[in-house]
């Protein structure tokens, strides 16, 4: 397995970031989940979703979303006068964050130490650099095992590109 070396990020400075970044270096820090980049496609002006409309959106299943709920990771989703869960723009913003996570392989329990800590306010702010610092390490050292894995498979693509076929044992030419 190669391990590649990659160099710590850059200090924070308005230039190059995103618009999460951006959000994070006013007078009032505001966590990365809270605003997600990218654009969601969800109707100009709404901010008021029901279950069915988050699965659309996402592509997570209603029981993921009520599971999440239950296990602390989406808590506080706002209910109607009817009991109906009614999402947010900000809880599609962190359930995008938390699809993020999930690619990279951080496990349901990191993840939810991750939104208690949120909860928990600016104080956390070191431990939960350190979680996903950590994540990141991970991400990297997986990467690496895949670029080496890469490798291996283009050797013996490139090798099978150049053999002679074997003769037709049948006879046949």
């Amino acid at each position: 397995m190669t391990v590649m070396e990659t160099p710590p990020a850059p200090n924070p400075t308005t230039a190059g970031r995103t618009q999460v970044d951006r959000a994070e270096i006013g007078r009032t820090r505001v966590d990365a989940c809270a605003s997600a980049p990218g654009a969601h496609p969800r109707p100009t002006g709404q901010d008021r979703y029901t279950i069915s409309e988050v699965v659309a959106f996402t592509g997570l299943t209603a029981h993921t979303l009520r599971w999440y709920e239950r296990i602390g990771l989406m808590p506080d989703v706002d209910r109607s006068h009817t009991g109906q869960r009614r999402y947010t723009n900000r809880d599609l913003d962190w359930l995008a964050f938390v699809g993020k996570l999930r690619l990279t392989g951080m496990p349901v329990a990191h993840m939810v130490r991750y939104a208690e800590l949120v909860r928990l306010g600016d104080q956390t702010f070191g431990e939960r650099r350190e979680l996903l610092e950590a994540t990141r390490r991970d991400v990297l050292n997986r990467m690496a095992e895949l670029e080496d894995t890469l490798a291996v498979l283009d050797h013996k693509i490139n090798f099978y590109a150049g053999a002679e076929p074997a003769p037709d044992r049948t006879g046949a030419a």
